[in-house]
C-alpha cells in the first residue's frame, strides 16, 4: 500500500498531469520544456535516491532507520507537488518538481530496502511482484483520478492519498533503532553512495546495466506518448488525453497482473534470469510495433506487449537484484545505486528524444521507438552474463 501511495504521487504527474501543466504554461515549446523539467528532476532524483539510501542505512534515531525517511520524504514531496499544482510559470514548476523528486526518491530508497530487511530470498519474487503490482495499480488509479478530478486537484489528490498510505506503513513498520555507525560520514563515503565496483561484484554490474538499458527503452514512450498520439495519429488534445487514459488503463492492468503472477511463478520455479530475459524481449517487441504503428489499434497492441513485459520485468528483476547485493548492511545504499539505472534513463530519454525526433523533415517517432527497442534487446542479452543467480 505504501508503494501504491508513493507511485500514485510521483508517476501520475510523469504520465499525465505534468504534461498538461507544461502545455498550459508553455504550449509553443511543450516538448523541449517537458524534456527540461523531467530531465532536471530525474537528475536530482539520481543523486537523492542512493544518498538517502546511504543515510538511511546509517540512521540511528529512536524512531528507527527507515521510518524518518518514509514520513519526512512523503511530507516534503507533497509540498513539492503542491508547488507544481499552483505554479504560475515554468521556473516555479521546475522548483516544485525537483523538490518532489528529491523527497520521493528518499522515500523510495527506504521503502525498497524493506524487502531485504524483512523478506527471505525464497519469497522475494512474491514480494517484488506485490510491489510491482502496486506500482502499476498506482498508474491505473492515478489516470482514473485525473479523468474525474478537476483543475489543480489532479495533482493534489493523488499526492494526499500517497501521503496517507506511506505514513500508515511507516507507523506500523517493525523498524527498531539501529546502533550508531562507528565511522564518520565523509566525502569519500558520500562519493561511494553512487558506486559499486563492477569488477568486485560483476553480477551486480550486469544487473545494473540490464536495468539501465531496459528502462531507457521504456522511458521513451512513457514520456512522449501523449504528443505521439497528437502528432502521429492527428488527435486533438482532448482526444489524445482520452486515448492515453484508455491505453494506460489497459496496459497497466496487464502490467499489474503480470507483476503479481510473475513474481509468484518465479519463486515456485526458483528461476530469475529466464523471466527477466523473456520480459525484456517482450518489451523490445512492443517498442518495435510502436515504431511502425499508424493506427490506434496498433498502438493498443504495442501497449499490451509493453504492459505484460513491464510487469514481468519489474517483478522478477527486483527479486534478482536483491540476490546480487554486495552487502546486506548497505542494502538501501546499493539499491539506491540500482535505482540510478531507473532514474538516469528518465533524465537521458527527454534529452535524447528531441534529437532523434528532429532527424528528417517530420518528427521521427519510428526512429525514436526503434532506438528504444534496440536498447531493451541489448538489456535482455546482458542478463545471460549474470552467473550467481539461476
Amino acid at each position: 500500500m505504501a508503494n501504491l501511495g508513493l507511485f500514485l504521487s510521483v508517476l501520475t504527474p510523469v504520465v499525465v498531469t505534468l504534461q498538461l501543466r507544461v502545455e498550459h504554461l508553455d504550449p509553443a515549446q511543450k516538448e523541449n520544456t517537458l524534456g527540461l523539467v523531467l530531465g532536471v528532476g530525474a537528475f536530482l532524483a539520481l543523486i537523492g535516491n542512493p544518498l538517502a539510501g546511504r543515510l538511511s542505512d546509517r540512521t540511528s534515531s529512536r524512531f528507527g532507520r527507515r521510518r524518518p525517511w518514509l514520513i519526512g520524504g512523503a511530507v516534503v514531496g507533497t509540498a513539492g507537488l503542491t508547488i507544481v499544482a499552483f505554479a504560475p510559470s515554468i521556473p516555479v514548476l521546475l522548483v516544485g518538481w525537483c523538490l518532489a523528486q528529491l523527497a520521493f526518491n528518499g522515500v523510495m530508497a527506504a521503502l525498497t530496502a524493506t524487502i531485504p530487511d524483512h523478506v527471505p530470498p525464497a519469497q522475494r519474487g512474491l514480494a517484488s511482484g506485490a510491489m510491482g503490482f502496486s506500482q502499476m495499480l498506482a498508474l491505473i488509479v492515478g489516470v482514473g483520478l485525473v479523468t474525474v478530478v478537476p483543475g489543480t486537484a489532479k495533482i493534489l489528490v493523488p499526492a494526499v492519498v500517497g501521503l496517507i498510505l506511506i505514513t500508515a506503513f511507516a507507523v506500523t513498520l517493525p523498524d527498531p533503532q539501529a546502533p550508531a555507525p562507528r565511522d564518520r560520514f565523509s566525502l569519500r563515503m558520500f562519493a561511494g553512495s553512487f558506486w559499486v565496483n563492477p569488477r568486485l561484484h560483476p553480477d551486480f554490474g550486469y544487473a545494473w546495466l540490464t536495468r539501465f538499458l531496459v528502462m531507457l527503452g521504456v522511458s521513451m514512450p512513457m514520456t512522449f506518448l501523449l504528443f505521439f498520439l497528437q502528432d502521429r495519429l492527428d488527435l486533438s488534445t482532448d482526444e489524445a488525453a482520452t486515448a492515453l487514459a484508455t491505453l494506460v488503463g489497459v496496459s497497466y492492468t496487464c502490467t499489474a497482473i503480470a507483476a503479481a503472477l510473475g513474481g509468484y511463478i518465479s519463486d515456485r520455479a526458483a528461476r530469475r534470469k529466464a523471466f527477466v530475459i523473456g520480459s525484456a524481449l517482450m518489451l523490445s517487441a512492443g517498442l518495435a510495433v510502436l515504431a511502425i504503428a499508424d493506427s490506434f489499434a496498433m498502438v493498443m497492441v504495442a501497449e499490451l506487449l509493453l504492459g505484460i513485459g513491464t510487469g514481468l520485468f519489474f517483478a522478477v528483476d527486483m527479486a534478482l537484484v536483491t540476490e546480487v547485493l554486495p552487502d546486506p548492511k548497505t542494502a538501501a545504499k546499493d539499491l539506491g545505486v540500482i535505482n540510478i539505472a531507473n532514474t538516469l534513463p528518465q533524465s537521458l530519454a527527454p534529452a535524447i528524444a528531441p534529437l532523434i525526433l528532429a532527424v528528417g523533415p517530420d518528427k521521427n517517432y519510428p526512429l525514436l521507438f526503434t532506438f528504444a527497442a534496440i536498447s531493451a534487446l541489448i538489456g535482455a542479452l546482458l542478463v545471460t552474463r549474470i552467473k550467481g543467480v539461476a
